[in-house]
């Protein structure tokens, strides 16, 4: 095999969450980026916060990714890219997943799952971007997540009620 064949591949992924009220419905979407090639990626979920729909592009775009990779996540999430910048996550293991003001952590079940996905790779960094700026991928990150959100709204509105007239057969003898 060649050095190339070998070398671990660096993939810079752009992400971003949406909500609509929080909890509402809400959406989450990811760039994946590897040289010449990108990936888009996006989901919904019918009752959510913003918060874990953050959380859910980094792991969902993660969870894409089919190899070991070097990874740049680019996120306008404060909360997401703080708990790795500041080291909040260290902190909340060695203190049983409870804050510093000793309140449990929230979101627990994806930060979990978040870490689980993070150990796959052979790196990952975390970057901030301005939100609703001028960055090309964010600015499409947002795109999709919001039109997420509408398919949530529009997957789990109300049925409306039926205007049809159940018909009945009458014999007559």
């Amino acid at each position: 095999m060649t050095q190339e064949a070998n070398a671990v591949r660096t993939v810079d992924i752009y992400t971003d969450g949406a909500c609509s009220g929080n909890p509402g419905p809400g959406g989450w979407a990811a760039i994946l980026k590897f040289g010449p090639h990108t990936k888009e990626i996006s989901g919904n979920m019918p009752l959510t916060t913003n918060n874990r729909m953050e959380l859910f592009a980094v792991i969902g775009a993660l969870g894409a990714l089919k190899e070991k990779c070097i990874v740049r996540v680019h996120s306008d999430s404060a909360y997401v890219v703080n708990a790795f910048e500041k080291n909040w996550v260290d902190t909340w293991l060695k203190n049983g997943w409870l804050t510093s003001d000793k309140k449990p952590v929230e979101n627990q079940d994806l930060w979990k799952l978040l870490i689980m996905t993070i150990r796959r790779h052979e790196s990952i960094t975390f970057h901030k971007v301005p939100g609703h700026a001028e960055h090309p991928e964010n600015n499409r990150c947002d795109e999709l997540a919001k039109a997420e959100v509408q398919k949530a709204i529009q997957q789990n509105a109300p049925a409306q009620p039926s205007q049809t007239v159940e018909k009945k057969q009458v014999t007559r003898k």
